[in-house]
This record gives structure tokens, C-alpha cells and sequence, in this order.
């Protein structure tokens, strides 16, 4: 998720804005009662209405920081992005390291006082494969479980691979061997969920009056207004200090609210990094960046022309100048980037071969294609999420960069941002502009979830039945350093096939008020704001 998913670029708007290219905003109604907010206990943030918070559902950033709070699953990611026990304190794998046994802990209630078990999450599963819930992250997150295609497919309604051995025993069992199964299930979809809460028809959408397992229940949420937190004094792991977490919605440049007070953490934008880095400055205290794994790209409608020709997705990505359009769109707030993988992702390839930026030859490529000029090219229209004239400029400058180099007149069509991740699929032109955030750290979750034959979120149909081996090869290579240098074989050969065009890796940089302690992203973007204490000020 990605995104995928996906970056795709996925909490409240904690990153440079103009790294979040795809905004995934929402759509949805408000809950009913209202609560004092106000006090030492109560931290305040801006932010945007989440799409869904149905874990089953969610398939956007911005709507998952919000559920991460809300809800829970068996394991969750560590300080070190490492699968960590969570709902189930600890579990067994069996030798050929198919099935994994979860013993759950006793402690663990929804926010409504019922106690969890090992039925609700067999529930919560089948649910989201269930074709009618539909999800489009099921088949991404949950597709290693025994059964799970069946019920993703409608021909069954059990997944036969997950078997409840008493309240407090799940067994699980996976198609082979994999090394990234567990992180998997630090996704939203695999969190649980409340039967009751689901199905109860006097609500008219169940999410708006989420009975969630996490360390904050939802309070109150007025469509484009405002949304409130409150801290689960029942929750089984750290309960929080703050007592309310509330989110002004703001589509916009926070800075303004940050220096007024109005909120406590705010996102720095381009437009401001000079007078924020100024040691002089009120800000420059209060600035941090932290690592984030995340990448921007170009993709390829590989099944429709022009894109069907090596020759011309070569020649379009190498008329892109991306270190002219980081250093003078983007500040150099972003690293280039010549693959998939992030610095810091396991299977991060230094010397991985790029295409350069090369006028002449991309022009050349043009020449020796099936087209032979650009005369005789289709129109192209890049896919992208926005609405009216907001086009990312850094987006027009590689638009520009085509025109110039190429000859090439790109037309841009913009999807609703609420519309855009959940839609693409359907909706992809010859071209997609895309951001993904990593979901647990693993080359996984970057090359074959985006780029393997026909995964949810390859969205520009790519195929390569070489690749689609290495990375099926490297996904039960039991051999820790062998299964990373298959990845790093498969990155390379995306690359050399032209399957996208690499832009950037990018970071997160926030304002963070000096009394706000522990205010800390994790390289997928989160926040576990169990962790966060305020300083009386």
C-alpha cells in the first residue's frame, strides 16, 4: 500500500506536502456526540477526513493512521519495523513453516467491554475476502492464507486455512513458506474487527461508530470540521497519557495554524524549508526529519500503445532530468531515485544500474521503436490524482521535460483523490503518477506487490514472466542474504525492462512544538500516539 499502496502515501499529511503527490482524502459522514477537548491532556493536529475506517477497506495512507489507533491486530511492527507480538502474545511455527499457531492474550477487550477471541478474527478475515465487503487490499495482504483465494474467488465462505482451536488459539496456514507472512499482518486488513458492531443495522455505516481494540476510541468526527480521539483506559498495551487527540481538518498549508498555536505538529512544505532551516529562526529547534520509506514513480500502461514498446518507456524515461526537477521543485528534500527500493529497505542495491537522463538517446529510442517518430505515437494521457488546475509542479516540469526532449504532448487527467487509489485500476490511462509508503519493511511489499503479474496494485497491468519468477523464487527463499540478492536480480531487471520511471525516495520533516515529547514517525510515516506525552506549557 503500497500502497501500492502504493506509497502510497499513507498519515495525516506528515510529509513534505509535495512528496505526497496521490492524497487520499475522504468522503463519509460525522458521528454524534461531542466532548471537551480542551486541557493539558488533549493534542492537537491537522488533518484530513479519513475515506474509510473499516480496516478491511482501507487502501489509503491517511485513512490507515487513523485506524492504527482505532484498531489492532495479532502482531504489530516494533521500534525496529520487526513483526512483534501484539493481540497474540506469542506463536509456533511449524518446521516446514506453513502454520503458525497464535496463543492470544486474555486481556485484550473492544472498546465496548467484550472480551476477544480467537472466532473474531477467523471473522474479521473472512469478512474481508468476502467479495461483497469489497476490499482491495485482501487479496494483497491476506492472498498467503490457505483458502483465502477461495473466498476471494466467492466459491467458499470459510478460509480453510484458518482453524479456531479454543478462544485463545488461532492456527494459521500458508500456501509455503514466507518470510514476509507475518509482517503482512501488521496491515489494517488483517486487524479484528467486532461481528456485532458490523452487522448491527441500526447504524448506517457501521465505521462511523467504530467498536475498535486500540489505544483510542473515536469521540466525535464532523465531516470537514474536526475529529477527536479519547483515550481507551482498557487498552492491553501502553495506555496513553493524552487524553484526546483532536484533528482539525485543514486541507492545506499547516504552517499557518502552527505558528498561531492552533495545532501541535505541522508539515513543512518546500515553500517554507528556508525560513524553517534558518538557525536564526523561531523554528529551527522545532524541525526534525525523520527516514521514511516511501517512493514516487511513473507507471506504464504496458498493455496499451505507446507503452507496449520497450523502446518507447525507455525513451520516456530517460528525457527526464529528475535531478533538475529535485533540486529546483523539490529543494532537494527528496533522494533520486534509479530503482524501486529505498535506501534503508532490506535489498537496497547501491550499485544498481539506472537509466540516465540521456536527450539524444532517449530520442534514438523513439527512432528504433515499432512508432519510428513521434508523429506517430497515440495521444498519451498520464492518470493522476488532484482536482481542477491543483497539478503538482513538480509533475508539469516533467511534463515540460517530454515536450522539450521529446516532442511529446502529455495530457494530464486528474481522478477524485478519494476516488483515485481505489479506482486506478479501472481507470488507468497510458500513464500513472503514483506514491507508495512501505507497509513493513521488506523488498516484498515494494517489487512483487507493484510489479508482479497481476497483484491489485500493479496498475499498469505489468507482466514479466522472468520476474514474476525470481520474485516467487526469492519469496520462500529460506536462505536470508540469497532471498535479498533474488530481489535485487528482479529490481534490476524492472529497471532494464523500463517498467516504470523511478522519480524519488523521500523523508518525513515535521514541526513538533517543544512541549510535544515522543511525537516520533516511524519510517512507514505512523505515529503511535499512545507514546506521545505533553509538558505542561
Amino acid at each position: 500500500m503500497n500502497f501500492q499502496k502504493a506509497l502510497l502515501i499513507f498519515i495525516a499529511c506528515l510529509t513534505v506536502a509535495l512528496l505526497v503527490l496521490v492524497g487520499f482524502y475522504a468522503r463519509s459522514c460525522v458521528t454524534s456526540s461531542d466532548a471537551t477537548t480542551t486541557g493539558g491532556g488533549t493534542l492537537t493536529l491537522s488533518g484530513t477526513d479519513p475515506t474509510t475506517l473499516d480496516p478491511a477497506l482501507t487502501s489509503d495512507t491517511n485513512s490507515s493512521g487513523y485506524i492504527v489507533q482505532l484498531f489492532s491486530g495479532l502482531v504489530m511492527l516494533d521500534d525496529n519495523l520487526g513483526p512483534a507480538p501484539d493481540i497474540a502474545e506469542s506463536w509456533d511455527v511449524s518446521d516446514d513453516g506453513r502454520t503458525f499457531t497464535f496463543h492470544l492474550r486474555d486481556d485484550v477487550y473492544f472498546h465496548d467491554g467484550t472480551a476477544v477471541t480467537a472466532d473474531d478474527f477467523k471473522y474479521s478475515w473472512e469478512r474481508a475476502c468476502n467479495p461483497a465487503t469489497g476490499s482491495t487490499t485482501a487479496g494483497t495482504y491476506l492472498n498467503d492464507i490457505v483458502g483465502a483465494a477461495d473466498v476471494l474467488s466467492g466459491q467458499a465462505t470459510d478460509i480453510s486455512g484458518v482453524q479456531v482451536l479454543d478462544d485463545r488459539t488461532l492456527q494459521v496456514t500458508i500456501d509455503a513458506p514466507k518470510s514476509f507472512f507475518l509482517a503482512k499482518l501488521t496491515y489494517p486488513t488483517a486487524f479484528v474487527v467486532d461481528q456485532n458492531n458490523v452487522e448491527d443495522t441500526s447504524i448506517s455505516t457501521w465505521w462511523l461508530q467504530p467498536n475498535g481494540t486500540g489505544p483510542f476510541s473515536l469521540n466525535v468526527w464532523y465531516y470537514g470540521s474536526k475529529l477527536v480521539l479519547q483515550r481507551n483506559d482498557d487498552y492491553y498495551g501502553q495506555i496513553a497519557s493524552l487524553e484526546f487527540v483532536q484533528y482539525k481538518m485543514f486541507a492545506g498549508d499547516d504552517m499557518s495554524l502552527y505558528e498561531t498555536g492552533d495545532v501541535d505538529v505541522a508539515a513543512v512544505y518546500t515553500t517554507t524549508i528556508d525560513r524553517i532551516t534558518d538557525p536564526s529562526g523561531a523554528f529551527y529547534t522545532q524541525y526534525h526529519a525523520y527516514p521514511q520509506l516511501s517512493y514516487t514513480w511513473i507507471g506504464f500502461n504496458t498493455n496499451e500503445p505507446p507503452f507496449d514498446d520497450i523502446n518507447v518507456r525507455k525513451a520516456f524515461a530517460m528525457a527526464v532530468d529528475k535531478d533538475k526537477i529535485i533540486d529546483l521543485g523539490l529543494r532537494n528534500l527528496v533522494t533520486r531515485a534509479d530503482g524501486v527500493l529505498p535506501e534503508g529497505m532490506p535489498g537496497f542495491n547501491e550499485n544498481l544500474i539506472a537509466l540516465d537522463f540521456n536527450v539524444d538517446q532517449a530520442q534514438a529510442l523513439i527512432a528504433a521503436s515499432s512508432y519510428g517518430s513521434v508523429e506517430n505515437l497515440p495521444p498519451v494521457v498520464l492518470t493522476v490524482s488532484g482536482y481542477g488546475a491543483g497539478v503538482a509542479p513538480v509533475l508539469q516540469a516533467v511534463i515540460v521535460q517530454w515536450r522539450e526532449n521529446l516532442g511529446v504532448d502529455v495530457t494530464i487527467r486528474q481522478l477524485e483523490t478519494d476516488f483515485f487509489i481505489y479506482h486506478l485500476s479501472d481507470e488507468v490511462d497510458n500513464m500513472y503518477y503514483m506514491g507508495w509508503i512501505a507497509d513493513y519493511p521488506h523488498p516484498q511489499d515494494f517489487l512483487d506487490i507493484l510489479f508482479h503479474s497481476g497483484m491489485q496494485y500493479n496498475y499498469g497491468n505489468y507482466s514479466n514472466p522472468a520476474i514474476d519468477s525470481i520474485l516467487d523464487q526469492a519469496g520462500v527463499e529460506k536462505d536470508y542474504d540469497r532471498s535479498l540478492e533474488l530481489y535485487r536480480q528482479a529490481e534490476q531487471m524492472l529497471v532494464d525492462d523500463a517498467a516504470m520511471i523511478p522519480l524519488w525516495f523521500g523523508q518525513t520533516l515535521i514541526l513538533v512544538k517543544p512541549y510535544v515529547q515522543n511525537y516520533v514517525p516511524n519510517a512507514l510515516g505512523h505515529v503511535m500516539l499512545n507514546k506521545v506525552t505533553l509538558l505542561a506549557h
